[in-house]
């Protein structure tokens, strides 16, 4: 083939990427792409018989397949794995939806031979699973699967003591759905040499407000993460390098607990989303990343991201309602809390780490304000300013315990793996409504109403916080759901905004960890949140 044959035929094969790499038109937004990863189930039956076979007691009672015969995607001809999901299926409901072998701190062998050997069935479940407690909150679905566990102060032999008071809290993500997202933090980290024979690409690595444990496992990917301070330990706020062991400890636990071979997930493509024909006569917002100035940190400005990442049902029941700051709305003199148009606040100053925001700290998501109710007269609906009604954006599930103020829905399906936080609703009233952990809810299902809760009522403005985080390599990662709500809105009044004020240009990535001196700082009090949203 001559040179100049070769240059034409490679820049046919480039070109779908060239197409796919330009710069979006003026008012477009863009579904996100995703990676489906390869499950190896024939490895994991290989370990799964290897962690049976070292109790040859109970071997016996788990059949394996000849290797050679097992069909590719048929789980009849994976009894063990079956009679594994039977026993699993008692504690972790639904595992055998999860497309990805779940790796939890469980050791069914053992449990089958305490069984067997006549144990008390009121022996704590905890003692099969390294001493940490039962699962707080379990959820498997075609993505993958997500389990919480935790430790109590004092639990654990060789464990060494800690300054911190309280449980400790261990997540742990397996999924076979990652996101593509420009992540220039991504990938880094640091190796465990304790811990490299059993995972040899693990990464440790603290990241917005976790330190997370990623490694591959089976073709899947899996984080463990545990919520801490990169600082000194304190009795009420645990110390990243306090929950080094405890994290270390659990991946020591894991086992292949349950899961199910099934047919593989492909690739999601990113595409140009639809949005209404119809052009909205009194809907105007301005562009992603464009905050109200000087309220980014250090005076930095947005992140435009022109992404909407899922399409769902606007979290307010009713229009209007105005994508707003609530904590610099007096800076934006133009317009009121509640008017048109729109302005992001997803980098406004916090002490919270987010990887888009410009050096590393933002505010995780958008403020969202219901309109002032109308003056009353014949004619109009009846509006309480305290009854304003907050729904979920998608079917879901709940997660969320007794004592949280903030409310998360997780959609786990073949297509995307996505939470959706909702905060400063009452807690007490979610609590009354049964708004908790492991509760599956509708799109549009009514789960709340619009309040000021902050550590207590009257503790913020009358908003909703929202804000969205997808699964990537290195685990839950913040993304701007500002698109996310304008493309949400644009379909719950049926008619496309329009969008106003100048072109933004590109902010400077995170660089640091360090906890900013400029912006607010956590509370401290008892049962603080730590969250100025």
């Amino acid at each position: 083939m001559g040179r100049k044959s070769f240059r034409f035929v490679s820049l046919l094969l480039a070109l779908p990427s060239l197409l796919f790499t330009a710069p979006l038109a003026a008012d477009e937004f863009r579904s996100p792409s995703l990676t489906a990863l390869r499950v190896d189930w024939r490895a994991a039956l290989d370990q799964l018989r290897s962690e049976i076979n070292s109790r040859p007691q109970i071997a016996g009672d788990f059949i394996f397949a000849p290797r050679r015969s097992v069909p590719r995607y048929d789980p009849r001809a994976m009894p063990a794995l079956v009679q594994l999901n039977a026993i699993s299926s008692r504690f972790f409901t639904g595992i055998t939806q999860s497309p990805v072998p779940v790796l939890l701190p469980f050791d069914a062998a053992a449990y089958v031979d305490a069984q067997r050997s006549g144990a008390p069935a009121t022996l704590a479940l905890s003692r099969y699973q390294a001493d940490f407690n039962p699962v707080d909150m379990f959820d498997a679905g075609p993505a993958g699967y997500s389990a919480t566990f935790s430790l109590e102060p004092g639990a654990g032999d060789g464990m060494p003591s800690r300054v911190y008071a309280r449980p400790v809290e261990v997540q742990i993500t397996g999924s076979a759905l990652v996101y593509d997202i420009a992540d220039p933090a991504g990938g880094k980290g640091e190796p465990v040499k304790p811990l490299a024979a059993t995972y040899p690409d693990l990464r440790r690595f603290i990241r917005e407000g976790y330190v997370r444990y990623a490694f591959t496992r089976f073709g899947a990917a899996y984080v463990v993460s545990i919520q801490c301070l990169d600082s000194v330990a304190r009795p009420r706020r645990l110390a990243c390098k306090e929950a080094y062991p405890v994290a270390e400890r659990f991946l020591k636990a894991l086992r292949i607990a349950g899961g199910q071979r099934m047919r593989p997930l492909t690739d999601v493509a990113s595409n140009i989303i639809d949005r209404p024909a119809v052009r909205s006569p009194d809907f105007s917002y301005r562009p992603s990343g464009d905050i109200i100035p000087n309220t980014g940190y250090r005076k930095q400005g947005g992140h435009p991201d022109a992404m909407a990442y899922a399409q769902i049902r606007f979290p307010l029941e009713k229009a209007p309602a105005f994508v707003r700051s609530q904590s610099y709305g007096k800076r934006d003199k133009s317009e009121g809390p509640t008017a048109y148009p729109w302005r992001d606040n997803f980098c406004e100053s916090r002490s919270f780490e987010v990887w888009q925001c410009g050096g590393g700290y933002g505010h995780q998501g958008e403020d969202i304000r219901a309109a002032d109710c109308p003056p009353s007269g014949e004619g109009r609906e009846p509006c309480d300013p305290k009854r304003r009604g907050v729904v979920a954006v998608r079917d879901a599930i709940v997660i969320r315990g007794a004592k949280d103020q903030a409310a998360t829905l997780q959609v786990n399906s073949r297509t995307e793996h996505i939470r959706f936080r909702y905060m400063h609703m009452n807690p007490h009233a979610m609590n009354a409504d049964g708004v908790l952990n492991g509760r599956i809810v509708t799109e549009g299902e009514k789960i709340g109403v619009i309040s000021n809760y902050l550590d207590h009522p009257a503790g913020t403005s009358m908003h909703l916080h929202f804000d969205v985080q997808v699964f990537t390599r290195d685990g839950w990662i913040w993304v701007s759901p500002y698109v996310t709500l304008v493309s949400a809105y644009e379909r719950l009044i049926r008619a496309r905004g329009r969008e106003v004020g100048p072109e933004i240009a590109v902010t400077s990535q995170p660089v640091a960890h360090a906890l900013p001196e400029d912006v607010l700082k956590p509370d401290l009090r008892e049962g603080s949140s730590a969250e100025e949203n």
